[in-house]
Formats: structure tokens, C-alpha cells, sequence
């Protein structure tokens, strides 16, 4: 597929990566400008273009910036085919992003807030998972334990597109249903950033609660502040299910 990923940071170099390592045909466009895109991402064979040709003629465009900024790119979307899968990585920290969103929180829900801004619908897809867990931790279909990721968007068609591409960078992709339900992976709930196989992810998400997995995200930075110096992977992921005890 002909996949363009919006930006080059953590996640959407790690996706840009795998989607080209994988075969897809795959641009990456930074936000400091094509110049900027690491060099260890275009050794997977993506290709650093400009931001104002990435979303033409493409399959796929992934939206891998800060949750809130999407409203930036509604003009450069407004050309791209409605056929074209939009999915959307971000996720919503008010304390780390300036200013709160207030439609947000007062419970509105992440991605339709972003498919708002943007002027086109999305699928919501790679946000329950760290960036080193995407980056270390994928395995081929079939592998037991095998990580899964929930995927979440109205169009059935576009939900498969988005749940083919996380079976392409080393996860089981399980059908989260619409957008609207995609509160249920955002942070801090218990699906989010707990590394669940695919037996133990639908569980997970219907146990959320939008009260308690808020407070648990905003309880974030005082609870990293308590892991050691050290804290590895497992660390986290630890710390992100202990919270849902």
C-alpha cells in the first residue's frame, strides 16, 4: 500500500519503519520539514518528503503528532480522496500539552474530537501501545503471547485497512467497533499500554470507566516519578496494570 506517516517522532518512526521493512511504499513527512527525519528511519526505505506533497495519492495517511494539532492540516486535507484511511495515533495528556481541551474533557471523545478538527473521519489505532513496546516487542502472526492492539472506526473498510497494517508491524489487531467507543483504549484505562494478547484485550476494554481511567492518567507523572532511575519496559507496563488492580 502507498502509506504516508505525519510525523517522525517516536511512534511514527517506529510505524514508518516497520510499514516499509514490511513492503508497503511509505513517506514520512516531519514536522521540521523532510530534512529532519532521522536517518535510521530511511534505511527501512521510507522516503522523507515534504509536508505539502505527502498526502497526495496515498492509500494510508497516519497522523502521528500531538494530540490537538490535527485542525493545523484541515487545509492540506481538504484535497485528499474521502477513500483515503486517515488513522489517528494521539493521545490525550492535558497536563503535558499546555492548555486543556475542555470539549475533551468534558467527554468528548479523543478521536472524534481529532476527525473534527481535521474535517474527515479516522481511525483510532497504535495509541494503546508504548512506542518501545511497538518498537522491540513486535512477532509474527501466530507467535504465542503476541501482543495485540485495539483498532476503533466507523467505516468497517477502513477498520480492517488500519487493523491489516498493526498485523503488518507485529501485533494482533482486535476490531474495537466505532469510533465512539474508543474512549475505552484511550489512557489510562485498563487496555492501554498493559501489552494484552488478543484473549485478554476484549476483557480489558470492557472494563474501563472513563471517571476512574482519567484519574489514573492524571496520576501519570507521580507514579513515574516513583520508579527507579533504571525503569525498564517492564517496569512501566507493570506500573500501567498495577493501577487497574
Amino acid at each position: 500500500m502507498k502509506i504516508t506517516v505525519i510525523g517522525a517522532g517516536a511512534i511514527g518512526g517506529n510505524l514508518a519503519s516497520k510499514l516499509s521493512t514490511t513492503g508497503h511504499d511509505v513517506q514520512v513527512a516531519g514536522a521540521r520539514g523532510h530534512e529532519a527525519v532521522r536517518a535510521e528511519i530511511l534505511e527501512s526505505g521510507a522516503r522523507a518528503v515534504a509536508l505539502e506533497e505527502s498526502v497526495q495519492d496515498r492509500d494510508v495517511i497516519i497522523l502521528s503528532i500531538p494530540f490537538g494539532v490535527a485542525g493545523q492540516l484541515a487545509d492540506l486535507f481538504a484535497s485528499v480522496p474521502e477513500e483515503t484511511v486517515v488513522i489517528d495515533t494521539a493521545n490525550y495528556y492535558p497536563g503535558m500539552l499546555g492548555e486543556p481541551i475542555k470539549a475533551v474533557d468534558d467527554g468528548q471523545v479523543e478521536s472524534e474530537y481529532t476527525a473534527q478538527l481535521l474535517g474527515r473521519p479516522v481511525v483510532k489505532a497504535w495509541n494503546a501501545a508504548l512506542a518501545e513496546t511497538q518498537r522491540t516487542r513486535g512477532v509474527p502472526a501466530g507467535t504465542p503471547g503476541r501482543i495485540a492492539i485495539p483498532v476503533a472506526g466507523d467505516s468497517d473498510e477502513a477498520r480492517k485497512v488500519a487493523m491489516s497494517l498493526v498485523d503488518d508491524t507485529g501485533f494482533d489487531p482486535y476490531d474495537a467497533g466505532v469510533l465512539a467507543d474508543s474512549w475505552r483504549q484511550q489512557p489510562n484505562g485498563p487496555a492501554y499500554c498493559t501489552e494484552l494478547t488478543l484473549a485478554e484485550l476484549p476483557a480489558a476494554l470492557a472494563a474501563a470507566d472513563r471517571v476512574k481511567d482519567a484519574a489514573v492518567r492524571d496520576s501519570v507523572p507521580e507514579r513515574f516519578a516513583a520508579l527507579p532511575a533504571d525503569a525498564t519496559l517492564d517496569d512501566i507496563v507493570e506500573m500501567n496494570r498495577a493501577a487497574h488492580r
